[in-house]
């Protein structure tokens, strides 16, 4: 399978600068749309703390609102939440979420997910932190019964459902789940119930924040096969997608430049079972951003640059 790209918005750090500082939405998703990206993603924080940010977090759109406003200014650009923090919400809110970017868009939604790390959040949220695994699963339980558009009853947590429904049914079944995190948990949270693995690969703070151990290359090599294996034993079919998220700074500082080693590193992580790569850039004007997509899309998604080296592009299946 051929790799294919994404294009994450870019997070805005600290709080002297606000959002959309990178540009518009829909003038961003546009240019993503038309540079040759096969999606866009945005990622998840409805109410982090202030001395979080200040040292080094960063902000975020709703993801949902925001990629229902791409959806409508795009006609084939996938939609990536990356990620959303599924113990944040009520099931059938993430569900209907999802169900409604999904209906609006013609069926280009990805739910990435995410069992969240951010304390502050959590107890600001009133989501007990110490449920958010139990949460994150019964999430999982619960949003192929709501996409399925029929009557149904279920108990979790903190609600009862009795006989209830989900419209509008979403146009894809299921809607992609694809899921963030480097833990044991987590892939076999993907083994069992999702069609996607976004492996932690963030900042050094990012790290420290969530505790998790960066993974080499080689290892996450080894844990997508073991996953996807694990995934046919199981009986599934589908493709398992492994989302990397390409972290260099001198692509981000000029896409340009340096092709031939960027090229020769997509074609590697192709070999070893990646399908999507994710890239963003640390632009803040909306000049900046659009040069950005340009760039790196006259570079490598345009069929001259697959010609000289880099996989073809294709669509996602829909």
């Amino acid at each position: 399978m051929s790799l294919r790209f994404i294009y994450d918005y870019p997070v805005i750090n600290g709080t002297e600068i606000d959002m959309l500082a990178a540009g518009p939405i829909d003038e961003v998703a546009v240019r993503a749309e038309e540079s040759g990206f096969d999606g866009f993603a945005l990622t998840d924080h409805p109410v982090p703390g202030a001395r979080w940010l200040t040292s080094g977090g960063h902000q975020a759109l709703d993801p949902f609102v925001a990629l229902g406003f791409a959806a409508a200014a795009t006609t084939s650009l996938r939609l990536l939440t990356h990620l959303a923090v599924a113990p944040y919400r009520n099931p059938f809110i993430l569900a209907k979420a999802a169900a409604t970017v999904d209906k609006l868009s013609g069926g280009r939604m990805i739910l990435g997910l995410g069992a969240g790390y951010h304390k502050t959040e959590f107890f600001a949220l009133g989501v007990d932190w110490e449920q958010r695994n139990a949460l994150f699963d019964e999430v999982l339980d619960v949003l192929p019964l709501h996409w399925s558009g029929e009557p149904f009853s279920c108990q979790g947590l903190n609600f009862e459902a009795r006989d209830v429904i989900g419209r509008p049914r979403p146009v894809q079944d299921p809607i992609p789940i694809w899921i963030g995190g480097n833990s044991t948990l987590s892939r076999r949270r993907v083994t069992e119930k999702a069609q996607g693995w976004m492996p932690l690969l963030g900042s050094e703070q990012l790290h420290a924040t969530t505790r998790t151990p960066r993974i080499s290359t080689q290892d996450m090599a080894a844990m997508i096969a073991e996953i996807r294996d694990n995934a046919a034993a199981a009986g599934r079919t589908g493709q398992i997608e492994l989302l990397y998220s390409y972290q260099d700074h001198s692509l981000a500082a000029d896409p340009s430049s340096g092709a031939d080693r960027h090229r020769e590193a997509f074609a590697e992580l192709e070999k070893i079972g990646v399908t999507y790569v994710n890239v963003s850039s640390p632009t803040r004007t909306t000049a900046e951003t659009l040069g950005f997509i340009e760039a790196f899309g006259s570079t490598y998604l345009t069929a001259s640059a697959r010609n000289a080296g880099l996989p073809p592009c294709g669509r996602a299946s829909r």
